[in-house]
């Protein structure tokens, strides 16, 4: 049976992730860049009454930072959908029952396929295939004032994310560079 495009970017994208190679580096040179890590699980598994064909992978992404020694994390639900141009992220909210603060597979309470909500802040984001890597991002307005910018790289080698959020203009999060996370064994 071929891989289809999905299949072949979600294997790049599940699995444990972290930066620690980039963090040691920044730090060896005296910068402040945060150490952090990625877990993501597909969790179609824990979404009730999903349609036999159902054509997409949910993920539940587990996101781990430790800046100057203050520890944050930011779990999402994602769907990856793969369309004609190449592959959809739509982020959706954590499903009833769940804490959006701390959402992981591990304490995922099953939710309802017919009850997931998307996400009205995020603008969806399509990554498209050149070469082996994938690229894609959006630009979503949380709020008239607050703007979020996600951009993205995948590929074999790494992963690297790049998320700013900019209020009136000006950058309130993220860095100059983008984060790179590298596959790491359990």
């Amino acid at each position: 049976m071929a891989t289809s495009t999905l299949d072949s970017f979600m294997s790049l994208l599940l699995g444990r992730f972290d930066n620690r190679e980039q963090f040691e580096a920044k730090k060896a040179a005296g910068e402040v860049f945060p150490f952090a890590r990625h877990v993501n699980t597909a969790c179609n598994d824990k979404i009730l009454g999903l349609p036999a064909d159902f054509p997409g992978v949910f993920m539940i992404e587990e996101s781990y930072y430790e800046t100057d020694g203050k520890k944050s994390s930011s779990p999402h639900l994602f769907l990856f959908t793969e369309e004609s141009e190449g592959v959809l992220l739509t982020s959706y909210d954590a499903p009833e029952g769940n804490d959006k603060r701390t959402l992981s597979y591990d304490t995922m309470v099953p939710a309802e396929y017919a009850s997931l909500k998307e996400s009205g802040k995020f603008v969806p984001a399509l990554y498209c295939e050149h070469d082996g890597v994938w690229e894609g991002g959006s630009d979503s307005m949380f709020t008239p004032t607050m703007k979020f910018h996600l951009f993205e790289r995948f590929s074999a080698d790494a992963l690297e994310v790049t998320e700013t959020m900019e209020v009136n203009g000006r950058r309130v999060f993220g860095f100059d560079d983008p984060i790179v996370y590298h596959r790491v064994q359990d």
